[in-house]
């Protein structure tokens, strides 16, 4: 069986995917996965639908706006890897604890090249009652840029994702404020597919399940640091010491799950996110948006 399988951009929280590559966790299920460079992470989609791919991981929230504004859409997803928002705000420290109701008082960069961490942030500061279009946002920037500007001072806190937490903690450019991981179970990156796919490539999406639940007991046994030597070539760019400290704040922080079930708590604390955001206009379905035949 051979798979056409896209990434959707190469980022550390998806290692496990890579390991699960790299450990011969497919093959061992009789499955040939030819790797596929996305170029945006919205390919996905569109590349699901013409064809062009078998199968991508991403994020559900594509799922929900396919369904939001094609309610026949026939995208859907399965086999939930990260379960937990892999984002950080990064700035230094105030003198107090941070708080939420701190941020609109400095000066702040959100995440652009991806929305979906926007979006959950913004439904945590309205929860803790802070207006999001209060906050002093700079212009839109790259999450690089933005460590560059809160290590020269332009910039009080930032939204990213590792390395560059990690990088910016060891540089001195500031300390992690919050972990968008506390806020609880939420999908955030799964199989995406077609029903028409899954029915043409169904024996080898279970094959590849089980070659995520493979991988998923590797990681439970091993460390953070084993995890750094099976994926590093995918990272070439990042200093083994800070792939491996990202890899063990990800670990240590559960956001990565221990079953390749999709969380139901987590699909509706997602959804929730979009909805509260304007992503999507109404609530989706769970049943209409997960394939739950391919736990």
């Amino acid at each position: 069986m051979r798979i056409k399988l896209a990434e959707n951009f190469r980022a550390v929280f998806y290692a496990p995917f890579y390991a699960a590559r790299e450990l011969g966790c497919y093959a061992r299920e009789g499955v040939e996965v030819e790797l596929i460079g996305s170029p945006a992470p919205a390919f996905a989609a569109s590349g699901l639908l013409d064809g062009t791919i078998d199968l991508s991981w991403g994020g559900p929230m594509r799922v929900m706006k396919a369904r939001d504004t094609e309610p026949s859409s026939d995208l859907v997803c399965f086999c939930e890897v990260a379960t937990r928002d892999p984002f950080f705000l990064v700035g230094r420290a105030q003198g107090s604890e941070f708080r939420f109701t701190d941020l609109p008082k400095l000066k702040f960069a959100k995440v652009t090249e991806v929305p979906t961490p926007w979006l959950c942030l913004q439904f945590d500061l309205r929860e803790q009652g802070v207006d999001p279009a209060r906050l002093n946002c700079a212009a839109g920037s790259t999450m690089l840029s933005n460590l560059e500007k809160l290590r020269s001072g332009e910039l009080d806190v930032v939204q990213m994702f590792e390395p560059y937490a990690s990088l910016a903690v060891k540089v001195g450019a500031g300390e992690i404020l919050y972990a968008a991981s506390t806020r609880g179970p939420t999908s955030y990156t799964t199989f995406l597919a077609t029903r028409d796919g899954i029915e043409r490539n169904r024996d080898a999406f279970l094959a590849m399940t089980r070659g995520i639940q493979h991988m998923q007991r590797w990681l439970a046994a091993h460390s953070a640091e084993d995890l750094a030597q099976v994926t590093a070539r995918f990272y070439p760019e990042i200093a083994p010491d800070i792939l491996a400290t990202s890899l063990g704040r990800y670990r240590n922080a559960g956001v990565w799950g221990h079953t390749t079930a999709v969380s139901r708590s987590g699909f509706a604390r997602l959804a929730e996110s979009l909805l509260s955001g304007g992503f999507i206009s109404r609530r989706p379905v769970y049943e209409d948006c997960v394939d739950q035949s391919l736990c």
